[in-house]
């Protein structure tokens, strides 16, 4: 059993490599094939096993999709707050340590939430029934909230959230697309920002490997502020790891683009792990791998639960020098490749699998998505506004 399991860490974080590197290919997907597979492979293994591999992807996921964040201005959804600071450094020189900044929130995050997960458990059961009855209200005060936080114009971010709600909702809606989260996020936060990189014609310096200089207490700030509001963002429907990002930066005056990679990388990985805790203790999924998993466990029992964290804690350490070595190799090579045929080829890349994912339809999203997308960065608006496309839907949702 326990070599199983060890097998199923070591695919489910070669997968995650995959997804990770791969803009456009999400986690989610990989998991919807692997439930499909599951009938199948049943047969052979327990529920428990592929559920372990689906955890070892998503945490080694959330690991190294930085790199094409920081190194390609090729974010999912879930990092899309990394790229300015990423690429701040990037054109310093410091990309390997934009990446590694994450990576080390990323791993203290998990063990932290580890730690207190005795305590988050009767957190979670106590609280969310006291606030799942105002879950749209408090998603309507953190879009107030993060709106006005938007330094250029509020009133151009809220144009900008609502035309994204609007998208979002036309999108869902089509009855004939399957995976419309994969043309609507590809194109929002995928290749818009890809067409800009290109339009600015950016040159990448030669890269240093440099590791990381924090101050103790700095870092325990931002990191205990993100575990906050990780924490109930898990749980809560439509809030993402960049909406929460925003929202544990507020108590900081000014927070440098060190900190703010520290801080997205601890808040990216940690609103996977509370989304597994808040499975287990109130049966509820807050994203695609935890609804597979869900769906291949028809029970979660006591000794299933611990198993997953362990998975957890193990594949975030094997993830974390995963991502130091790939790192490296980026490094090394991103200031040999010609920046704009790369970006060609990744746009090129994405539009095929969505056809072939989506179909034409799919291919008419993206390129509706990827056409707003551009708006933002032409207005100066921050994107993480256009998460609208998520929020919104699922305000209308619990409201109507």
């Amino acid at each position: 059993m326990i070599l199983e399991l060890l097998i199923a860490i070591l695919l489910g974080c070669f997968t995650g490599i995959i997804t990770g590197l791969t803009p456009g290919l999400h986690i989610n997907l990989v998991a919807v094939l692997t439930f499909s597979a599951s009938y199948f492979l049943l047969n052979f293994i327990s529920p428990v096993t592929i559920s372990v591999f689906i955890i070892a992807m998503s945490i080694t996921h959330t690991f190294l999709d930085a790199l094409p964040s920081i190194f390609l201005g090729a974010p999912d959804s879930d990092q899309v707050l990394s790229v300015l600071p990423g690429h701040r450094l990037l054109l310093e020189g410091r990309g390997y340590e934009a990446v590694m900044l994450t990576a080390i929130g990323s791993l203290a995050a998990v063990i932290l939430t580890l730690m207190i997960t005795p305590l988050l458990i009767p957190f979670v059961k106590f609280t969310y029934p006291l606030i799942k009855d105002y879950i749209p209200y408090i998603l309507i005060i953190s879009s107030i909230f993060l709106i006005s936080k938007e330094h250029k114009s509020r009133l151009l971010a809220l144009i900008i959230f609502l035309l994204s709600g609007t998208l979002g909702i036309a999108v869902f809606n089509l009855p004939t697309l399957k995976q419309p989260l994969l043309p609507l996020l590809s194109g929002l936060f995928g290749i818009s920002i890809l067409i800009v990189s290109l339009s600015e014609k950016s040159k990448i310096p030669p890269q240093k490997i440099t590791n990381p200089k924090l101050e103790k207490k700095e870092s325990a700030k931002v990191l205990s502020s993100g575990l906050i509001t990780s924490s109930l963002c898990g749980f809560l429907p439509g809030i993402g790891p960049a909406e929460a990002a925003i929202i544990a930066s507020s108590p900081f005056k000014k927070i440098t683009s060190e900190y703010f990679l520290l801080l997205t990388g601890a808040i990216n990985t940690v609103v996977m792990v509370i989304s597994f805790i808040a499975l287990y203790t109130i049966d509820k999924a807050r994203n695609g791998s935890v609804v597979i998993i869900s769906k291949i466990m028809e029970k979660i029992t006591f000794s299933d639960f611990i198993i997953f964290l362990a998975a957890t804690l193990v594949s975030a350490f094997i993830a974390y020098y995963l991502t130091k070595g790939i790192a490296r190799i980026f490094s090394s090579i991103i200031t040999k490749i010609n920046y704009q045929k790369l970006c060609i080829g990744i746009i090129i890349f994405i539009v095929a699998i969505v056809i072939i994912l989506t179909g034409p339809l799919g291919l008419l999203v993206l390129l509706i998505s990827t056409a707003f997308g551009i708006v933002p960065s032409l207005l100066g608006i921050a994107k993480n506004h256009m998460m609208g496309c998520l929020i919104i839907p699922v305000i209308l949702y619990f409201l109507l």
